[in-house]
């Protein structure tokens, strides 16, 4: 991954300099509170996905597109917001939510505010008109996809009998379906034939599902410092993740866990589920969707860009942030 790690840097580089030409010190408080999580920084691993869908169809194309990248993260960033509002929580990327910030009304407003801007940056992309027209069909689909995923996500919160192909369902639609549209949209703002679109975007829609698998790994696993995230939140929470289904799966009662754990009561769980055998299929559940994922990119030609598709996908399981 020698040359992923510096791309994904300069793609972050260029995104943040448009989210400070764009949104950053805009006149009124619903702009400062529009702007507050794009400015708190992120990984902008999704407008990566954007740039090289379209340079692996058509090199060279992704300075055109660059807007659409930048939708792409004004579409999570919305998602994040209105997030922290359901859960209530009260920092997001080392700063405080926007809603505690500000307001409930206030955050819902922000969210509002980049959900509709996606649209318009994708329109401002240098593209045929028809292809900006699929490309915001694509994101209109994805979004609404994202508020079923959610809504799925909060009904299992009152459920202890999820099961894997009802997770695997929520996690395709709350977070696989915006990496999709991400590999989707910059491979038909480039040019793409719809056998090229489609494969992008079903390898997208992989990588993406692995990539929320991943996320619940990394909540149990790495250490807060590392995560960046409250360790074992999932575990305190009895969250339906994947681990507590297969955990059920194999007669483990993980409810014993719901209450505040020190860290030698997290080793303890992870000990009793590494035994269990619970890790090794969750990672091997992840590491399946990466390998499905790189077969769709058979259909596109030999390219720096494509091998770049491909370690995103071994690096969203392998990565432990």
């Amino acid at each position: 991954m020698s040359e992923l790690l510096p791309y994904l840097e300069s793609v972050a580089q260029d995104i943040d300099l448009m989210i400070d030409r764009y949104f950053i010190n805009k006149v009124g408080e619903l702009n400062k509170a529009s702007a507050h999580l794009l400015g708190a920084g992120g990984k902008r691993l999704r407008p990566a996905v954007v740039m090289l869908a379209a340079d692996a169809v058509k090199q060279g194309s992704s300075p055109d597109i660059i807007q659409a990248a930048l939708a792409l993260e004004l579409t999570h960033t919305f998602t994040l917001i209105h997030d922290d509002i359901m859960d209530d929580d009260t920092l997001r990327r080392g700063v405080q939510t926007v809603h505690t910030k500000w307001d409930m009304p206030t955050g819902i407003l922000a969210g509002d505010v980049l959900y509709a801007r996606a649209f318009e940056f994708i329109c401002l992309s240098k593209a045929h008109e028809n292809a900006k027209v699929r490309a915001v069909s694509m994101l209109a689909r994805a979004c609404a996809d994202i508020c079923e995923g959610q809504h799925m996500d909060m009904s299992f919160a009152h459920r202890n009998d999820v099961d894997e192909y009802e997770y695997l369902e929520m996690v395709k639609k709350k977070t696989g379906v915006l990496y999709a549209a991400a590999a989707g949209i910059g491979a038909i703002l480039a040019g793409s034939n719809p056998h090229q679109a489609k494969a992008l975007y079903l390898f997208g829609l992989n990588i993406g599902i692995a990539f929320q698998i991943q996320d619940d790994l990394i909540d149990l696993l790495s250490p807060a410092e590392k995560s960046g995230k409250d360790r074992a939140s999932d575990l305190r929470e009895g969250k339906q993740t994947l681990i507590m289904i297969k955990s059920r799966q194999k007669g483990i009662d993980l409810q014993k866990y719901r209450r505040d754990l020190s860290d030698a009561d997290i080793d303890a769980a992870i000990k009793e589920l590494t035994g269990a055998g619970v890790i090794d299929e969750v990672k091997k559940v992840a590491a399946d969707l990466v390998a499905e994922s790189n077969k769709h990119l058979s259909l596109l030609p030999p390219s720096k860009e494509r091998d770049l598709l491909m370690e995103i996908g071994e690096f969203f399981v392998t990565r432990s942030y």
